[in-house]
């Protein structure tokens, strides 16, 4: 009851929850402003409930859309945690999409290079160790799969090691939390994936 209760003042107050996720396995912990009490309270959301609110948030779109880009082209908005996909007659698809935390965060133009379905995962050796670091042990492969972090699909930029790929985190839509990679929910980068060409134009922005 008390989460609801939390939920309408949050309506009522109109003002945004602040968030932070410790883990896929883990619970979020969501803070909002209660006019009744006058006061911030704390609630937690299951990485499951967090999802339907991502998706709910954060639902493919067509929307208008104004930029030079050609059609067919990929304009990813980091800032604002939308990938466009670019349609002819000032169109485009929007998606919601997870980016890279501080410091892993990048700006530029690539071409879509290689497509994947379920794509295997090599860790770069700077994360190995990087994450060894940190207490956890990553593979040095992990093959295409729904456990993969990679997901369902994954489009590769130029000669780098970020991707556009899908992610079974779905709570890290619209959080900055990968290492430079867009990530994207699983039905949304298959949607992608077969409206996209080889050697499209992606801009980061």
């Amino acid at each position: 009851m008390r989460i609801f209760a939390g939920m309408a003042g949050l309506a009522l107050a109109g003002m945004l929850a602040v968030a932070s996720m410790a883990g896929a396995a883990q619970a979020q912990t969501e803070r909002y402003y209660d006019p009744v009490t006058r006061s911030w309270q704390t609630y937690r959301i299951t990485p499951e409930a967090a999802g339907k609110i991502v998706r709910e948030k954060y639902k493919r779109t067509e929307v208008r859309y104004r930029t030079d880009r050609k059609p067919g082209s990929i304009v990813v908005d980091t800032g604002d945690r939308y990938l466009y996909y670019v349609l002819p007659g000032g169109r485009a698809v929007r998606y919601g999409i997870g980016v890279g935390r501080e410091g892993f965060s990048w700006a530029g133009t690539e071409k879509v290079t290689r497509k994947a379905k379920w794509p295997g995962w090599t860790p770069p050796k700077e994360m190995i160790v990087r994450e060894r670091k940190n207490g956890r042990n990553l593979p040095s492969y992990m093959p295409g799969g729904p456990k993969n972090p990679m997901g369902a699909r994954a489009l590769y930029l130029g000669h780098t090691e970020y991707r556009i790929h899908g992610t079974n985190e779905d709570w890290s839509i619209g959080r900055a939390v990968s290492s430079g990679c867009i990530r994207m929910l699983n039905e949304d980068v298959e949607d992608l994936y077969n409206r996209v060409t080889i050697g499209a134009q992606v801009t980061v922005l």
